[in-house]
């Protein structure tokens, strides 16, 4: 990755450190990421990533509030489209699965930051995101109920963790496997396995 110097913005530049930390991610392991890496990966000095970066945690505070802005708002835009509650579930799936197949480097991240025994602004923050994303998911369950889609005894808490949980699942066996590539082929047989499991039985 090169970037050039002239004629780019401070938010531009912190944008493209981003990207960079989000590409190195994807090949390698995110705690051993160096900002020296990040340098050489974007062809600039650790001093130019610095002028706009006090320290490596603001990197990552930037990394996990990129993820959370782009992530979410894909969510609502593809649940908000959908005809039906379900439907708006299945998209969220997909979508998410679209995402991380297209950023394999995202779930490394954050799974590496929840991992870390100790507390830091980046590991709040996936906390956070993983919080936001089980509301808008609590919401459309409930939703599902309200239109006779889902069944009222389904545990509203439990669906989203299994939910959440489906997709990290076939997230981590296809990176272990090296076949992140295949994720989207997976994912509509696998959300109508959970699907079965909360729709109203006909």
């Amino acid at each position: 990755m090169s970037i050039k110097k002239e004629h780019m913005s401070a938010d531009k530049r912190r944008d493209v450190t981003v990207e960079a930390v989000v590409e190195l991610a994807a090949k390698s392991n995110p705690s051993k990421i160096t900002t020296a890496a990040i340098a050489k990966h974007m062809n600039v000095t650790q001093g130019a990533l610095f002028r706009h970066f006090p320290n490596k945690e603001a990197i990552w505070q930037a990394v996990m509030t990129w993820v959370s802005e782009r992530l979410l708002a894909r969510l609502d835009k593809a649940a908000e489209s959908a005809s039906t509650p379900l439907a708006a579930l299945e998209a969220m799936f997909i979508t998410h699965i679209e995402f991380v197949s297209r950023y394999p480097g995202v779930p490394r991240m954050l799974f590496g930051e929840l991992q870390h025994a100790n507390e830091s602004a980046p590991k709040q923050m996936a906390r956070i995101l993983l919080q936001d994303y089980a509301k808008r998911l609590s919401s459309w369950v409930e939703k599902g109920k309200a239109t006779g889609e889902i069944e009222p005894s389904v545990d509203t808490a439990a669906a989203c963790q299994l939910f959440i949980g489906a997709i990290q699942g076939l997230v981590m066996q296809s990176l272990i496997a090296g076949e992140s590539h295949t994720m989207r082929d997976k994912a509509s047989s696998i959300f109508a396995i959970y699907r079965q499991g909360i729709e109203v039985k006909s």
